[in-house]
């Protein structure tokens, strides 16, 4: 039979590696390049009749005031703008002009230098707004996780310490929102990746994901359990992977194959999206697999007890500064 859970400490290392750069990465600031929905700001979407390249763009912004600006192109002669708040003319009850806006003068000077264009949408989020979906989007993450911790260890209550599957399960989690977060800053600092609400809706996706995944895994667990209570852990648990892993890796992939389609010929909104559950859904079968299972028998096995006695046995230090076996 096949041993996964005799080279558990291998799929830990790969773990490491591939969250190791992305850590690194969020503690260089800035950690993740913030959305209009989480820094305020304009963005808004041009699409131009005559040819008009990045430059042209970036030159007509920066002599409008507007050095700043981000400009990504999203189509044939289609730009997707970001700028800081613009703002619009106020007026008095007669429709009189009280203080004029930036928008509007921004617009026209386009128009006169670039061409005639339409615009295809236009979204304003004032820092008030931003700094609450900033707080709502961490609560909800959290909120998640503790009553993810609780349900399962409710769920697995007959077998024994039910808490350590919830804290498991908790841990795959983790994983994988630090393989997106890490990833994603990463892609923030080379590509100008932005994320927004939806890339909150994609983790929050990923999260349910995972547990689910994971759950598929514990339960084969528990079942096994009861049937040879008597038998060796690491070796119920290898069993029980092997039971389940087809059925994840069948249903994980049918979910890849389509988040690649729509990856491909879907639209630029809906890139970050789908990108963000591309990489979650593909961490949280492999963590669900190979790192939530494994933490069980590493927990039931206690081998970190063994590893803090094996390095308080290997040397000691004498009067004479030598360093010898204990």
């Amino acid at each position: 039979m096949l041993d996964l859970v005799g080279k558990r400490y291998w799929y830990f290392l790969f773990s490491l590696a591939i969250i190791l750069p992305g850590v690194i990465s969020l503690l260089i600031p800035p950690a993740l390049v913030p959305g209009i929905e989480f820094s305020s700001g304009t963005t808004f979407t041009l699409d131009f009749e005559k040819p008009v390249t990045q430059e042209d763009l970036r030159r007509e912004f920066e002599s409008l005031g507007q050095p700043d600006a981000i400009i990504q192109k999203s189509g044939d002669n289609q730009y997707l703008i970001r700028t800081r708040v613009l703002s619009d003319d106020k007026k008095d009850a007669e429709g009189n002009v009280v203080k004029a806006g930036d928008r509007e003068p921004l617009f026209k000077d386009l128009t006169d230098k670039l061409g005639p264009y339409k615009t295809l949408d236009y979204n304003t989020v004032s820092p008030t707004i931003a700094e609450e979906t900033v707080r709502n989007a961490t609560y909800a993450v959290l909120i998640a996780s503790v009553a993810i911790l609780l349900y399962i260890a409710w769920a697995f209550r007959q077998v024994p310490n039910p808490f350590r599957y919830g804290v498991c399960a908790i841990a795959a989690l983790l994983h994988d929102v630090l393989v997106v977060l890490g990833l994603f800053s990463i892609f923030g600092k080379a590509f100008h990746t932005e994320i927004d609400s939806m890339f909150i809706t994609a983790m929050l996706t990923v999260i349910g994901f995972s547990v689910h995944d994971t759950i598929v895994v514990f339960d084969r667990i528990r079942e096994n359990l009861k049937r040879h209570g008597n038998g060796n852990f690491g070796q119920v648990v290898n069993h029980s992977i092997l039971q389940t892993i087809g059925r994840s890796l069948n249903t994980s992939l049918t979910v890849v194959l389509t988040l690649v389609a729509l990856y491909l010929f879907g639209g630029h909104p809906t890139r970050t999206f789908v990108l963000a559950l591309l990489i979650g859904i593909i961490s949280g079968t492999y963590s669900s697999i190979f790192n939530a299972s494994q933490l069980l028998v590493v927990w039931e096995n206690q081998d970190y007890k063994r590893w803090f006695r094996r390095g308080n046995a290997e040397l000691v230090r004498h009067d004479t500064g030598v360093l010898s076996p204990r």
